[in-house]
C-alpha cells in the first residue's frame, strides 16, 4: 500500500517558507555552555549546527539533480518549499556558527565555508562520484533522522524542560518544527523518479550503522578541542546520561521501521504535533511571529 503513496501527494501540505532571523547573543551575550551544566549536550547541539549548512546544502544538490523528472505539479511545488526551507535553516545555523566559534567551538570552523571554497568543492565531488540516486537516497534517509529526532524533540516535555539559551531552543523548535513538515518530500522525489526498494533500503542500513558512532566522534573532538570542556569525570558521567536519556536512548529502534519494504515517513503520523506547535510558534500569539523578517 505504501509504494502507491506517491500517488497521493496532493492531500500533504505544502512546506511553508519562513524568512526567521534569530537573535542570537541579544540581548545577553550567549554563555559558553549554552546548555546549562552539560558540557555534552552543549557540544551535540554545537556538532550538528556545524553540520547543518553544508549537509541542507548538499540536500538541495540531491533533490535539483531530479527537477526536470518530477511531473506531479503539487510534488513540484513541495520540492519548491523543502529547497526554501532547508535554505533558510542552512542561513540560520550559519548564524549561530559564527556565535559559536566566536564563543571557542574551533570544530564549527571545520564546516564553515563559503560557496565555490576548496572543501564545498571536495563535497561536490564525491556526490558526483556516486549515483544520483544513492545522494538522494541519503536525503531521504538523513530526513528521516531528523525528522525521528524532530519528534523527539517537540514531543517530549523532558528535552523541552532542559535549561539552555533561550535563543538557541527557539532555534532549534523551528527547525524541528519544519523538519516534520517536509519530512517526506525527498522520500517522495526518489519514489516517483524510480528509486528502488534495494537502494533505499541500503543506505539507510549503512547510516544506520554508523551515524551515532561518527557523531560521538565528533562530539568527543569538538570537547577536546575546547579547553574549558575538560573535566574528564562530569564528561563521563553526563555522557552516559545523555546516551540513557529522551534524546539518544531507542533512537535507533525509532529508526528501524524505514528498513522495512514498503515503508513511507507519513506512516508515522505526526499531524497533532505539528498543529500543537503550529500555534505555539507562528498562531495569534506565536513566539516566533518576532523573527519573521
Amino acid at each position: 500500500m505504501a509504494i502507491g503513496r506517491q500517488d497521493s501527494t496532493s492531500l500533504m501540505p505544502y512546506p511553508k517558507v519562513r524568512r526567521m532571523r534569530f537573535r542570537f547573543g541579544e540581548p545577553e551575550p550567549m554563555a559558553h555552555q549554552f546548555v546549562q551544566g552539560d558540557i555534552p549536550l552543549t557540544h551535540l547541539i554545537a556538532v550538528l549546527s556545524a553540520a547543518f549548512p553544508p549537509g541542507e546544502e548538499s540536500f538541495i544538490r540531491s533533490v535539483r539533480k531530479f527537477s526536470g523528472e518530477i511531473t506531479d505539479p503539487v510534488l513540484k511545488k513541495r520540492v519548491a518549499g523543502f529547497i526554501g526551507q532547508e535554505a533558510v535553516h542552512g542561513q540560520q545555523h550559519r548564524r549561530l556558527n559564527e556565535q559559536l566559534i566566536e564563543n571557542g567551538f574551533p570544530i564549527v570552523r571545520l564546516f564553515t565555508f563559503a560557496p565555490g571554497a576548496l572543501r564545498e568543492k571536495g563535497v561536490v565531488a564525491i556526490e558526483n562520484a556516486v549515483p544520483r540516486q544513492v545522494h538522494l537516497a541519503v536525503t531521504a534517509a538523513a530526513e528521516h533522522y531528523t525528522a525521528t529526532l524532530a519528534k523527539r524533540v517537540l514531543g517530549t516535555p523532558e528535552i523541552q524542560d532542559i535549561p539552555g539559551d533561550p535563543e538557541v531552543w527557539n532555534l532549534l523548535n523551528w527547525h524541528a518544527f519544519e523538519e516534520l513538515e517536509h519530512k517526506s518530500v525527498a522520500f517522495d522525489v526518489f519514489r516517483s523518479t524510480g528509486g528502488t526498494e534495494m537502494v533505499r533500503i541500503g543506505v539507510m542500513a549503512g547510516m544506520y550503522v554508523f551515524t551515532i558512532p561518527v557523531v560521538s566522534l565528533g562530539v568527543l573532538a569538538s570537547i577536546l578541542s575546547d579547553p574549558r570542556s575538560w573535566r574528564p569525570l562530569q564528561v563521563v558521567r553526563q555522557s552516559i546520561r545523555l546516551y540513557r536519556g529522551p534524546i539518544v536512548q531507542g533512537l535507533l529502534k525509532e529508526m528501524r521501521p524505514y528498513l522495512r519494504p514498503g515503508f513511507h515517513p507519513d506512516d508515522i503520523d505526526t499531524t497533532v504535533l505539528l498543529e500543537r506547535w503550529r500555534r505555539e510558534l507562528f498562531g495569534t500569539d506565536g513566539e516566533l511571529l518576532d523573527r519573521i523578517g
